[in-house]
């Protein structure tokens, strides 16, 4: 299997990994295991670490992902994006391991949180730890909290939180505490405050039908619902869909990103294909909204400069 048991205690066990995983076979397990798995609250996560030592880019591909999402090919540094594509395999194989409680086919990435400490070069060697850290609640289902770090000789030089949201039934409003209705509430006033308020549209993107397949290419993720029409319907969309973290790679790349930096994106809606989407920024603020920027919220986000 290609790695090494480093420690175990308890729950917890850190695994050395000797080469990255492929993703079809876990794509396959994950699809065979689902439908013997029953979402539901209150389940708890392995705590399992994967590390993946002497990583080191494919030159290749990270051209392939540079042209696939609009960054400028051939510069030294990583985009802020690519570290979460390094790492999304071993995250794919916890995530459709028998002992993780919720099903893969469903799963849906609903927000990203990068922390960038310094920039990462395209040459470099580096050292990946990727683990499920916590399953949390959420008003329609359970949330997978999965975290990647990436180090340079022993220093922590970017790490990303990714939360994976899996539906199923939850308690009523009224079981839960004031406190927890009060935070809701706050929280629904304030995103219908940013659907409200559009950003100033600065770009407009026809996006063609296969991006899917072109960033699956680059990226590795070859979920069936990016890559044709037929694969997507039968997951219940209408056509093929976007892949989340090429709509915040996409708008990266547009609004620019300092060496040192924190990026928060939510994925608010699919982004099907073909279509026409409009990118609005201000400030840190950017989004991705449908044609014309005042048709439905896909993406929101932020990116701050590292102090």
């Amino acid at each position: 299997m290609g790695e090494l048991v480093d420690g175990v205690s308890g729950l917890d066990r850190t695994r050395t990994l000797g080469r990255s995983p492929s993703l079809w076979p876990l794509l396959a397990r994950g699809a065979v295991l689902s439908p013997f798995k029953r979402p539901r609250p209150g389940v708890t996560a392995p705590r399992t670490r994967l590390i993946l030592p002497g990583v080191r880019v494919d030159l290749g591909r990270l051209a392939a992902y540079e042209r696939a999402c609009g960054f400028g090919v051939g510069a030294d540094e990583l985009p802020p994006t690519y570290p979460h594509v390094l790492g999304f395999p071993a995250a794919m194989r916890l995530m459709s391991a028998r002992t993780f409680p919720l099903p893969l086919l469903g799963l849906v990435h609903t927000s990203i949180g990068i922390t960038q400490h310094r920039a990462l070069t395209a040459t470099g060697e580096y050292e990946l730890a990727v683990s499920v850290d916590d399953l949390v609640p959420h008003k329609r289902g359970t949330e997978a909290v999965v975290t990647t770090e990436v180090r340079a000789r022993g220093e922590l030089v970017w790490e990303s939180r990714s939360t994976y949201l899996a539906r199923h039934a939850v308690e009523s409003a009224g079981a839960r505490s004031a406190v927890e209705q009060a935070v809701a509430g706050r929280l629904r006033g304030q995103a219908a405050a940013a659907e409200r308020k559009p950003l100033p549209v600065l770009a407009e993107w026809h996006l063609a039908e296969d991006v899917g397949r072109r960033y699956g290419a680059a990226s590795g993720d070859r979920n069936p619902i990016h890559l044709y029409p037929l694969t997507a319907r039968m997951f219940g969309f209408p056509r093929t869909v976007a892949h989340g973290m090429w709509t915040v790679a996409r708008c990266l790349a547009e609004h620019g990103t300092p060496r040192a930096a924190r990026v928060r994106a939510e994925f608010r809606a699919p982004v099907l294909l073909p279509g026409t989407v409009s990118y609005g920024a201000r400030g840190s603020r950017f989004e991705l909204r449908g044609a014309d920027g005042g048709g439905r919220l896909h993406l929101t986000g932020e990116v701050l400069p590292l102090v």
